[in-house]
């Protein structure tokens, strides 16, 4: 049995083993947060953040912009000077970005030689001149083995419908962009700077020949695949989808149609509701398309993505009732943008309906039909088409 005096010491030294257990708790959940040699925000916190401030403009209707800082050759630097120095400079970077960045900034580490600016309420393109002055201030930083080091930059905004994986993409493009056009340079991120697809493979021979083998054999149909192209390329580049990922959503859009080259021209071209048995061999078409692309070398990815564009978030579609992320994120993507496309274009048994029309239609049928997050990248390409005039 323990005294007064004893229970009352063994309740102190119990305060201060909970005390010092809270201390080291709150030390590696700092170590979580913090990158250790520049004392940044980590990757995986600066992930963290970005999520936060895009669902925070999206929320409130605020300006947001990334920028990404790139070292120029770092490698290079590293194996010249030592690694121990490499830090040093990584270190003074981070100081400088921090003494010359707002208050309300965020930045992080989020790669080797890679820093991620957040600005919260700024437009990308005003932020770029300061940005670029920054750009001549690391060039020489004064500080550890290492006197200067040049860094490029990309600097991207928030648009309607991107995801932050979207945004982060954009302007790791726009950063890379500007080292390949020589380093020490700001370049803001634009549909104009992505980088021209290699027409000259034979794969994309034998793309280009089978979309025109379409265009022939139904003009509406190759037409239409030209609409939903650049949809759906769009849509993939907002959604944070890589340059080849976004290469084959483009070429699964160009060809996602490929199997009606198999279907009769009554069923193809018939002006009114089709019978039981037409409508069973129309649905036939997404499986015919990917046989015909199997047997392309290279293809295999685009020819699932046509297998199942027809495919419902529900589970409810066609050929294999797949659902959510079962379906290739591809798949989810042609199908709205083919859906809006066919909205509001004239058909043999239908006149066309108007923009707002399909829009109403893909907001109605997000969570049934098509993927919420698709439908939301959507619907903010198409509403920054129409602010720029390019739909009517």
């Amino acid at each position: 049995m323990f005294g007064k005096g004893q229970q009352e010491d063994l309740l102190r030294e119990l305060t201060r083993l909970r005390g010092r257990v809270a201390e080291l708790e709150a030390d590696k959940a700092k170590g979580l947060r913090l990158d250790g040699v520049t004392g940044l925000l980590s990757a995986r916190a600066f992930r963290g953040r970005l999520s936060e401030e895009v669902d925070r403009a999206r929320r409130y209707q605020r300006l947001l912009s990334l920028a990404i800082v790139s070292i120029d050759d770092f490698g290079t630097l590293e194996l010249r000077h030592g690694f121990k120095a490499g830090d040093e400079l990584l270190g003074a970077v981070a100081r400088r970005l921090g003494a010359t960045t707002r208050s309300h900034d965020q930045i992080g580490r989020i790669g080797q030689a890679e820093f991620g600016i957040l600005l919260p309420d700024t437009e990308a393109e005003s932020a770029i001149p300061s940005l670029e002055r920054l750009l001549v201030e690391l060039e020489v930083i004064g500080e550890g083995a290492i006197r200067a080091a040049g860094a490029s930059m990309g600097v991207a905004a928030l648009e309607r419908g991107m995801s932050a994986e979207g945004l982060l993409s954009n302007a790791r493009l726009a950063c890379s962009l500007a080292q390949e056009s020589g380093g020490g340079r700001a370049v803001l991120a634009s549909p104009s700077n992505a980088p021209a697809e290699d027409s000259q493979t034979p794969q994309r021979d034998a793309i280009e020949a089978l979309a025109v083998a379409l265009l022939e054999r139904d003009r509406y149909t190759g037409e239409h695949s030209e609409a939903v192209i650049e949809m759906s390329g769009a849509v993939a580049r907002n959604l944070g989808l890589n340059m080849p990922e976004v290469a084959r959503v483009k070429s699964a859009a160009l060809l996602h149609d490929i199997g009606k080259v198999a279907i009769p021209d009554e069923i193809l071209h018939k002006p009114g509701p089709l019978t039981d048995d037409e409508w069973k061999l129309m649905k036939e078409h997404p499986v015919i398309g990917e046989r015909i692309l199997r047997v392309l070398p290279g293809l295999g990815n685009v020819a699932r993505i046509v297998r199942h564009e027809h495919e419902r978030w529900d589970g409810d579609g066609y050929p294999d009732g797949l659902a959510g992320d079962e379906i290739p994120l591809g798949s989810r993507i042609i199908i709205a943008a083919d859906t809006y496309h066919a909205i509001t274009s004239d058909r043999p048994y239908r006149a066309a309906r108007s923009h707002s029309e399909a829009i109403e239609e893909l907001t109605r049928c997000a969570g049934t039909q098509f993927d919420p997050n698709v439908t939301q990248a959507l619907i903010g390409f198409l509403y920054g088409q129409r602010q720029a005039g390019a739909l009517s």
